[in-house]
């Protein structure tokens, strides 16, 4: 097999992978890439309409990502009761994202206290924890697929929306140890080690 025809079935690799993603932004850059390798695949071959499609498919992917990481978002965070049923839909209909991210999560304890995230206009997640003085012990951090970008996360623990925390009387959040992606994402949103095997964050 050829150079050329590897990076044909690179392309093709990249961009069946693309539709896989759930995540708007990942599907867009997967997609930027494998449209990248394909003009350049089309190049080597001579075949211009495969260069030309292609070069169009990134250049629409750009435009998007510049749309979806450039305007500004309408973010929120809302005080939700741990027994409202809508609370508790939307959780079962989440459920399977849920204990692949987050597997210790074994459902809402009583006296917890449960954010619904917004994120331009519509519900995009849910943050649950306990509170214990200024502390907030996480119980359940997440996000749908979609708007996993970590920007929700970083307007809650970094930007505006500490606020709403600060109303609750929280200073500081915990976590727990989680697997590695979304050790990832805690790292991101400006958690670090406590020394005593969980994640934490001082406010601002």
């Amino acid at each position: 097999m050829g150079t050329t025809e590897l990076i044909g079935y690179l392309a093709s690799a990249l961009i069946v992978a693309s539709l896989a993603m759930t995540s708007v932004v990942k599907l867009r850059v997967i997609s930027f890439i494998g449209s990248v390798v394909y003009v350049a695949y089309g190049v080597m071959i001579h075949s211009w309409p495969i260069v030309l499609t292609n070069a169009i498919i990134a250049g629409l992917n750009v435009w998007n990502l510049r749309r979806e990481l450039g305007r500004p978002r309408d973010l929120g965070a809302v005080t939700i009761s741990p027994d409202a049923p809508f609370l508790a839909d939307f959780i079962a209909s989440h459920r399977q994202d849920i204990a692949r991210i987050q597997p210790t999560f074994s459902g809402v304890p009583v006296d917890a206290t449960a954010l619904l995230l917004i994120r331009d206009g519509l519900p995009a997640g849910a943050v649950i924890g306990q509170r214990e003085g200024d502390e907030f012990h996480l119980v359940l951090d997440y996000v749908m697929a979609p708007y996993r970008d970590s920007r929700l996360g970083q307007w809650l623990y970094q930007g505006d929306g500490q606020k709403v925390l600060h109303d609750l009387g929280v200073r500081r959040v915990l976590a727990d140890q989680a697997p590695d992606f979304h050790r990832s994402y805690l790292e991101r949103v400006g958690f670090v080690p406590d020394g005593q095997g969980r994640w934490a964050k001082e406010l601002d």
